[in-house]
């Protein structure tokens, strides 16, 4: 079973413009200086996982390499890595962004430091200017938010998140960034899995503890030995979640744990049912861990990008590693299939302003800061999407 989108969202509040894309705008290619600009310099790598001195490196906006003459867009970029160059059967250049690890002897990469065009590579940020200023999903300044504290005010940072996700609902890819938050509180879970099952969730990253403590709560009713719903430390409860975790292990996968187990409610079961991809990033800390659970933090980086390559929003919620992680894998563009090029929207939700404001700090990503417990946060973002839990096996 997947998520079902027949089901229709909650309408815009009346009098409210409709929500719109903002238009990129590519570079002024005939400007003299860009017109003039020589072709990029390349270099072969004769290592494998070592790039050639002054390669350049990527960042998370749209950059442009000129090659025999032209301009070409390098449509899936990120944070801090190498662009090897390809080129068909007719000639014409392709390109892939790895970073340097990923590197092979006889790649082709692009080197230079200057992103103004001058050595054929053009870092452009401002694509989505309109009407002298960048704009993001409700009309605001599409840059870095400085000074997002807890007096902050994030009630029009709600609204257009809300309209932003009922128009990714139809048109886009929505990829979720969890930590285990979610699987402390009884409503945080009912709502997640409301959402999930209403069609706004199209991946999820998350590491062994979200899974874990999920899977404990549908199945005792427990995150970590304490009653979801009252917080009262049960009875042995300390064994509870190495319980499920030997039990997952024993049924082979969460799936078949869902089924052996006849759990019918939560975060896990529910992508489960709605067939939504999912990728759970090992930790050294980790209990167990779930089967499920990538150990090696190389090949769990690259399972994260290729769900990261889908999406066109990501939203990251009590989790500052995985938030930093997704950050620098993540552009600030998608080129869609009809070759549009399109924002691609991060959120970054945490109680701490340090969590939320480190990835401005690092200069990794433009993203919106809402300082809050993830618990209010999905609370409000579904009730504002008109999806409302189903009565569950615990009321």
């Amino acid at each position: 079973m997947t998520a079902d989108k027949s089901i229709r969202p909650q309408e815009p509040c009346p009098g409210r413009a409709p929500f719109r894309l903002p238009a990129y705008h590519e570079p002024d290619f005939s400007a003299p200086a860009l017109a003039s600009a020589p072709d990029a310099r390349l270099a072969v790598v004769e290592q494998d996982g070592v790039a050639p001195e002054g390669f350049h490196s990527t960042s998370m906006y749209p950059e442009y390499v000129k090659l025999h003459g032209s301009w070409h867009l390098v449509a899936e970029t990120r944070m801090d890595a190498s662009v090897i160059v390809r080129e068909g059967p007719d000639g014409a250049p392709s390109f892939d962004v790895e970073a340097n690890r990923a590197l092979r002897r006889g790649d082709r990469i692009v080197l230079g430091r200057s992103e103004d065009g001058s050595e054929g590579v053009l870092v452009h940020t401002h694509g989505f200017d309109e009407e002298g200023g960048a704009r993001d999903a409700g009309g605001g300044e599409f840059v870095f938010r400085q000074g997002r504290s807890r007096e902050t005010s994030f009630a029009r940072d709600y609204d257009r998140l809300i309209e932003l996700l009922r128009h990714e609902r139809e048109h886009g890819n929505v990829l979720w960034v969890m930590g285990p938050a979610f699987a402390f509180d009884y409503d945080a879970r009912r709502f997640m899995q409301a959402m999930i099952e209403a069609g706004y969730v199209d991946g999820v990253l998350a590491g062994n503890a979200l899974a874990t403590h999920d899977l404990e709560a549908a199945h005792l009713h427990t995150a970590l030995g304490q009653d979801i719903y009252t917080q009262r430390c049960m009875p042995s409860g300390h064994h509870n979640h190495l319980d499920v975790i030997n039990r997952v292990r024993r049924c082979g996968s969460i799936a078949a744990f869902v089924d052996e187990y006849h759990v019918d409610n939560g975060i896990m079961y529910q992508l489960e049912k709605s067939h939504v991809p999912y990728v759970l990033a090992g930790s050294i800390r980790d209990d167990g861990p779930l089967p499920e659970v990538v150990g090696n933090v190389y090949e769990a980086q690259d399972r994260m990008r290729e769900l990261v390559r889908s999406a066109t929003t990501v939203i990251c919620l009590a989790t500052m590693l995985h938030t930093i992680a997704t950050g620098n894998l993540t552009p600030s563009f998608r080129v869609t299939e009809d070759g549009t090029v399109r924002p691609l929207y991060l959120y970054a939700v945490d109680a701490a302003e340090f969590v939320v404001n480190k990835l401005q700090d690092r200069g990794s990503l433009s993203a919106t800061a809402i300082v809050t417990n993830v618990q209010d946060f999905i609370t409000i973002v579904a009730k504002g999407l008109g999806v409302v839990p189903t009565a569950g096996p615990w009321g």
